[in-house]
């Protein structure tokens, strides 16, 4: 009997050790991601989703904080990175959208021990300069390239790039890319900056885009930063009456913008594959804390690709299954 209590307390033992190895370790995540009426952030939401179940299968969590509007842009992301850290998680994944604003907080998270990837925004350099384990997005410099090279190499000589979110600096940087890429050819591109209150109000995205387009008749491109903004920018285009020598290109995917690829009435899209940041920012941030992998990748590259009529076809595929 003396032996019996000695084996059972024995293992009693080494399950409550087993049991506290496995809490210390398990994975409890903060994702910040843009609004919900943002359908770009909606895929990304479905990748952290599908990815959620085998962090909580190793007694994990994920908590997505999601930003209601960008109407106090740079502060309302600082506040949930703040959230985040009061909420003590073990590991944050974060856009790097407004560096001169988030950098001060991100520096805070892991100065409190938490392990932060960068995702969708900041890059490589940035990720390196912080401290973060990683990158996941797409270089978006070199995604503008990209657009200013495929513009050019249409023939187009005059781009805008619509920006409805200035100072966002992967924004800026993919506006800074088209100008670069136009550029090579001898073309050029500049910004039209629009207050980030019209971000998702169609009817003053078109208007501006319309005035645009009526006031220098020399432009023979437009490209927008998303794919919701293509769509007012489809309406301005067509209120102008310029459908048939300006060429519209957009920043990343949305059904209709597809449409208008397979139909014709919009150039391309530059994908940067957001279901694939949110699935493995997520997923390769937990493993790092349950299990201490690391990668040998960095960054890891979810884009440029372009899609344009030769590929239309495979990618509404992806979008039928909900993951482009």
């Amino acid at each position: 009997m003396k032996k019996m209590k000695m084996m059972m307390g024995a293992m009693l033992t080494g399950a409550a050790v087993a049991f506290s190895a496995v809490t210390a370790s398990a994975a409890n995540i903060a994702v910040v991601g843009g609004s919900n009426d943002d359908a770009f952030w909606n895929l990304i939401k479905k990748g952290i989703d599908d990815a959620r179940p085998a962090v909580e299968a190793n007694g994990g969590t994920v908590n997505y904080l999601r930003l209601v509007n960008y109407d106090n842009f740079a502060p309302d992301v600082v506040g949930l990175i703040r959230t985040a850290i009061s909420q003590k998680v073990d590991g944050l994944v974060i856009p790097d959208w407004v560096p001169e604003a988030e950098d001060p907080a991100i520096k805070d998270a892991l100065a409190a021990g938490i392990k932060v990837i960068l995702m969708n925004a900041g890059g490589a350099d940035k990720a390196k300069e912080l401290g973060a384990i990683n990158y996941v997005g797409s270089d978006e410099y070199v995604a503008g390239v990209a657009g200013g090279e495929y513009f050019a190499g249409k023939g187009k000589k005059n781009v805008i790039c619509i920006n409805t979110i200035p100072g966002a600096a992967n924004l800026e940087a993919r506006c800074k890319g088209v100008a670069d890429g136009m550029a090579k050819s001898g073309g050029k591109s500049t910004q039209l900056p629009l207050p980030s209150t019209s971000f998702g109000n169609a009817t003053a995205i078109a208007e501006a885009i319309k005035a645009e387009l009526l006031k220098d008749g020399t432009l023979d491109g437009a490209i927008t930063i998303g794919g919701a903004d293509a769509d007012a920018a489809a309406i301005g285009i067509q209120q102008a009456s310029v459908g048939d020598k300006v060429m519209l290109g957009s920043f990343d995917l949305n059904k209709a913008g597809l449409d208008r690829i397979k139909g014709g009435t919009q150039g391309f899209a530059i994908d940067q594959q957001p279901y694939l940041q949110g699935f493995l920012a997520t997923s390769l941030l937990a493993s790092a804390i349950d299990f201490g992998t690391s990668l040998p990748t960095f960054p890891v590259l979810t884009g440029p690709g372009i899609v344009d009529a030769g590929n239309i076809d495979a990618t509404l595929s992806g979008v039928a299954k909900g993951a482009r």
